[in-house]
């Protein structure tokens, strides 16, 4: 119904924005299930107003979509008709007095140190996914990697002699990301004693971390590895790549790291991303308060 507008968006996306291909898809694909929302009644794009996206962010709340998913949602479908409006397509933009769902503020499961120690000891060292799963959770955590970060982590981005790593983030965003000893320890063992056997495909050869076909990895497969060493550790916790990268981030600010050193790491685009983490350390210096404040434990005899 709209396919010549969504094309022309698709295309704007990757020559001007310089989007990555899932940034440019998720895009896309937001786009689609508003267009397939209206197909019911098929309605012309210069003629669709802000009834038409209220009530369908109401049909995505009735369908139990979270808040943070809908608001993404219509992030996607605004800069499309923003970039209508600015291609002369339509005259008006019929998401400017949309607001985004309301969202509470959760703050993410987090791992404590003993934790994160026990997962990676489960590691077995004595076989090759063991060596080369230590040492991924060990960048997973040492570095605060995204998973597409890990699994697109490439050979030319280490740069071990000066500690760092280079990453690709979101929009291919790339930043440098201190690593400890441990983490590129691991690395090298895997890189001389494991990759070397794998049968590389062609299409693998600049990727660091691969399965045992010589292929790059799978997001769901390292969320199967860092589930399964959680329940080997006997963690109960509900485990998944980025548990690592918010334990990365909690501790270092429960540390006393600077936020906006700690934004860098994590390549946060805004400061008000990074700030849930205090919050977390705020939860963590109230605890130590209660625990060991002398006037709080008088309280606790009254």
């Amino acid at each position: 119904m709209w396919e010549t507008e969504i094309q022309s968006f698709g295309d704007y996306l990757k020559i001007e924005r310089g989007l990555s291909k899932h940034s440019h898809e998720a895009y896309l694909r937001d786009i689609r299930k508003l267009e397939t929302y209206l197909a019911v009644s098929p309605i012309a794009i210069s003629e669709v107003d802000e009834s038409h996206i209220l009530a369908f962010l109401k049909d995505l709340h009735s369908l139990g979509i979270e808040a943070s998913t809908q608001s993404r949602t219509l992030s996607g479908i605004r800069a499309f008709f923003q970039y209508l409006v600015f291609d002369g397509t339509i005259k008006a933009d019929p998401t400017v007095h949309v607001k985004n769902p309301q969202m509470g503020r959760k703050l993410p499961d987090t791992l404590s140190f003993d934790e994160i120690t026990a997962i990676l000891e489960q590691a077995d060292l004595s076989s090759p996914e063991g060596v080369r799963n230590r040492a991924m959770l060990e960048f997973l955590y040492g570095a605060g990697l995204r998973v597409s970060e890990l699994i697109g982590l490439k050979r030319e981005d280490i740069y071990e002699d000066q500690g760092f790593i280079k990453v690709r983030g979101k929009g291919d965003k790339e930043r440098l990301v201190p690593a400890g000893r441990d983490a590129f320890k691991y690395l090298n063992l895997y890189l001389e004693s494991v990759r070397p056997a794998v049968p590389v495909k062609k299409d693998a050869t600049h990727f660091v971390f691969l399965n045992r076909r010589g292929s790059g990895l799978s997001r769901v497969m390292v969320f199967l590895i860092c589930k399964d060493l959680a329940a080997k550790a006997g963690i109960t916790k509900v485990i998944s790549p980025h548990t690592f990268r918010h334990s990365f981030a909690t501790h270092l600010i429960e540390g006393g790291a600077d936020l906006r050193a700690v934004q860098e790491m994590l390549g946060h685009e805004s400061i008000l991303t990074t700030e849930i983490y205090t919050h977390l350390d705020r939860a963590y210096l109230t605890q130590m308060v209660q625990d060991f404040h002398p006037f709080s434990k008088l309280d606790k005899r009254f």
